[in-house]
């Protein structure tokens, strides 16, 4: 029998759904061992978050800063994988702290190696850099990447901040004010991920991964806005010289954290829609750029 792990790390459970109903065909599947293993740190991440440990997280999230995790159990530890799924959130642009500190670990070294691996993304909209650090750390560990699902909000660019600030606060999904779409990743695209599990069910059974990508994305498991990369390399680079300065700042750290809220705040509601305009206006001289941009980030 082939064996096959899930690993994964969920707040609100949208991406334990999403990662269940992946992993549905595989479990299915009897010439198949699955296993699931859930990152546990040490020290849990609330949720709902309130608005001061949500901002706190951000200077060690978008650094990449691990925090400790609890062990792996040695029954998922001592096992050699034929494919393991590894599924994330995104935080501040950048791989969850939980999820960051599991690839960081001696652990995820052992797992990995020579592995073949899936990530698997639940996210507001923008990944895509996020899932260029995650490739950093897999290489590190000698990780084979063989294809990436990015699940997104589908709603607007302000619309979804709106609504997903609203479920990350509340810890309710529902719609706000009555108006607005459900926060997070639709339920129809959770409900339907168990086409990318059979998809990987063929692929591991035949022992060829080469086309997985390319059937990913022809099932509209990746999508790519060259808007949203464009603002995530943006506030990549802004992000860099908020984390760097807040996190030198002992003594006035939650100061400065507020100073960066506010900051966040005008760059949302103000500078993005500045930014979006300019995409418009500016798209037929950039269109081969971007069509550039959409091939790269959707393949591996």
């Amino acid at each position: 029998m082939k064996n096959v792990l899930v690993i994964h790390y969920s707040q609100s459970g949208q991406l334990t759904e999403i990662a269940q109903n992946i992993a549905k065909p595989l479990v299915e599947n009897p010439e198949l061992n699955v296993s699931f293993h859930t990152i546990s740190p040490v020290k849990p991440y609330p949720f709902p978050w309130n608005k001061d440990t949500f901002f706190d997280v951000f200077p060690e999230s978008f650094l990449q800063i691990p925090t400790e995790l609890n062990p792996i159990p040695n029954e998922i530890l001592d096992k050699k994988y034929d494919l393991i799924l590894f599924s994330y959130q995104v935080w501040y642009l950048t791989p969850s702290i939980p999820a960051n500190s599991f690839l960081k670990s001696s652990q995820a070294k052992k797992l990995l190696e020579n592995t073949p691996v899936v990530t698997i993304i639940a996210c507001r909209n923008m990944w895509a850099l996020a899932q260029e650090k995650v490739k950093k750390l897999l290489k590190a560990n000698n990780a084979d990447l063989k294809g990436n699902l990015a699940f997104i909000d589908r709603a607007g660019n302000l619309i979804s901040v709106v609504t997903i600030v609203d479920w990350m606060f509340s810890g309710i999904k529902k719609k706000y004010l009555g108006i607005f779409p459900l926060p997070g990743v639709s339920q129809k695209d959770i409900n339907e991920a168990d086409k990318f599990g059979k998809i990987i069910n063929e692929s591991l059974s035949q022992n060829n991964f080469e086309n997985l990508q390319e059937k990913f994305v022809e099932n509209n498991g990746v999508y790519v806005s060259p808007y949203l990369v464009n603002v995530d390399k943006k506030g990549n680079f802004i992000f860099s010289k908020w984390s760097k300065f807040i996190s030198k700042r002992k003594n006035t750290r939650s100061s400065w954290l507020k100073v960066f809220y506010v900051y966040l705040f005008i760059a949302i509601w103000v500078i993005s829609p500045i930014v979006y305009i300019l995409h418009v206006l500016t798209y037929p001289l950039t269109f081969q750029k971007r069509k550039k941009a959409i091939k790269y980030y959707q393949s591996v």
